[in-house]
């Protein structure tokens, strides 16, 4: 069993497909699934169940799944230590990035970091910001711009970027529109355009209804920022954003302040508290001292 094997095993079963596990490893499909069949006749099982649309992990590969994240991250590690020693940062750096957190140029971020660290590999993953600490937390991530949502896994710690406030954004004909500030116990029962499970904002909302004593219910659920924008544009509900979204359409849609026990949007990076020497160089980076 190789290193390289299992590399390719662990990005499989991270996408759940082929083709884009292929494409992130920068290798031909077929040698992919040449190389996972050889894994499978050294195991002597099946790791996963192919379909043409997707593969899930078998069994066996769940079991194997854990362990083969660790022996990777080790032998990184070792890899990066030696390299550190010689004053050199090499190895991969794996970013989760929750869109649009409205205060990281992400892009311009990873610009200079790739300027300044050329022998570090970079990979940039998105997702809502609860399933990014905990990909940290289990290795997957190695540093993740998130908003605080109070999810803290055990050895994860956040660093916070910046504050914004939550406010309430609706259709110019909305009768909230014509308010300067609303109390939170006005939401409850009102249409809501909100983001999926573990999304910040979602998170947040969840929290501050949960606080004024009544339910989080969603009337539609997005995973972008745009299609929210554009629903609330159909006057088809109200979203809770943090300021930097009702900037992005000011003269289409109203943002209206929040008064109540309302969080704030914590934008944070989470790291593990013994980041590599990469995620170290790129946390030195955001947070120059």
């Amino acid at each position: 069993m190789e290193l390289r094997q299992l590399e390719h095993f662990v990005t499989v079963a991270e996408e759940r497909h082929f083709t884009r596990a292929a494409e992130l490893l920068q290798i031909s499909q077929s040698g992919l699934s040449a190389s996972i069949r050889s894994l499978e006749q050294e195991l002597g099982t099946s790791l996963f169940i192919r379909s043409t649309r997707r593969v899930e992990l078998t069994t066996a590969g769940q079991a194997l799944l854990a362990d083969s994240v660790r022996t990777l991250a080790s032998a990184a590690a070792a890899r990066n230590a030696v390299a550190a020693v010689r004053g050199l940062v090499r190895g991969r750096l794996t970013i989760g990035a929750e869109p649009c957190l409205g205060s990281v140029d992400l892009p311009a971020e990873l610009a200079s970091f790739r300027t300044a660290n050329p022998g570090v590999e970079v990979r940039l993953r998105y997702s809502g910001s609860i399933e990014l600490v905990d990909a940290v937390a289990g290795g997957r991530v190695d540093v993740a711009l998130v908003v605080d949502t109070g999810h803290t896994p055990a050895g994860v710690q956040l660093r916070r970027l910046s504050t914004q406030e939550m406010l309430v954004l609706c259709h110019p004909d909305h009768r909230f529109a014509a308010e300067r500030s609303i109390p939170l116990e006005s939401l409850r029962g009102e249409p809501l355009i909100g983001f999926q499970e573990g999304w910040g904002a979602q998170a947040l909302a969840r929290r501050a209804f949960a606080s004024a004593g009544f339910d989080y219910r969603a009337a539609m659920e997005v995973n972008d920022v745009h299609p929210l924008l554009d629903l609330v544009g159909y006057n088809l509900g109200v979203a809770i954003v943090p300021a930097s979204f009702a900037r992005k359409r000011p003269d289409q849609l109203v943002a209206v302040a929040l008064s109540g026990d309302v969080p704030a949007w914590n934008v944070a990076v989470a790291v593990a508290e013994e980041p590599s020497p990469a995620a170290g160089a790129f946390l030195r980076q955001l947070q120059p001292a």
